[in-house]
């Protein structure tokens, strides 16, 4: 699958910004695993809509290039809405903000995957459990494994969908600000703002009797972007 290529049509191929495109799969995968929410664009109706949602990825699945996995409630209109559409996935990992000596020339520095692709409903009872602990895991490594099955009732309400990861956009912006030498003036700061996500101490539910469960109480050591890519 590492052969495919990322962007095989017209409506994925980067434009802007070519020199910041990104080809290999390896850096989709690496933005999708860090990534915690995925911006989900339908079109809903007479308007677009977009959406965060939670999401698993098994890059083995059974769509073109792996499966990312989403899910939602039955009654929801949107979902309604994506079932066999083509939808956006959008997962963007924000790493620093650029302050550059001109207006102009601010930026941030940032991973961007934008996976394009119709939304197959996920009806195999298998798939949809492996698709649902993938969701779980995604956030906390080994969680599923810790919980009660989920029941019939609760299945019935979740609808899942798998988008391929045959096609995506992927651009990845690093370094410092670009000012232009004579752009450059005295007296005015430029530099790299890092940014990184920080968990806090798990809080326990007011009925929770058990103690915090390792893969819980290493939250935290994921939750640098470079921390959760080696998970």
């Amino acid at each position: 699958m590492s052969s495919l290529p990322l962007q095989p049509t017209h409506r994925s191929t980067v434009r802007r910004g070519k020199h910041r495109a990104v080809t290999d799969r390896a850096t989709l995968h690496e933005i999708l695993r860090d990534g915690l929410v995925a911006h989900l664009g339908v079109q809903a109706g007479d308007h677009p809509v977009v959406l965060p949602v939670a999401y698993g990825v098994d890059p083995d699945g059974p769509d073109v290039g792996g499966s990312l996995y989403l899910h939602g409630s039955v009654a929801s209109h949107w979902l309604r809405a994506a079932q066999q559409q083509t939808v956006c996935a959008t997962i963007t990992e924000l790493d620093g903000l650029v302050l550059a000596q001109t207006a102009f020339n601010h930026s941030m520095n940032y991973r961007c995957a934008v996976v394009i692709g119709t939304a197959r409903p996920v009806l195999d009872s298998t798939e949809r459990e492996h698709a649902l602990a993938l969701i779980v895991d995604h956030a906390i490594p080994g969680r599923a494994a810790t919980l009660r099955p989920n029941t019939a009732k609760e299945l019935a309400a979740t609808a899942v969908f798998a988008v391929a990861l045959h096609e995506a956009s992927v651009k990845v912006r690093v370094g410092g600000p670009a000012d232009e030498p004579e752009e450059q003036i005295d007296g005015t700061w430029a530099g790299v703002i890092p940014l990184r996500r920080v968990a806090a101490a798990p809080i326990d539910a007011d009925y929770a009797t058990a103690p915090v469960p390792p893969e819980v109480a290493q939250c935290d050591l994921r939750a640098g972007n470079s921390a959760r890519t080696r998970r």
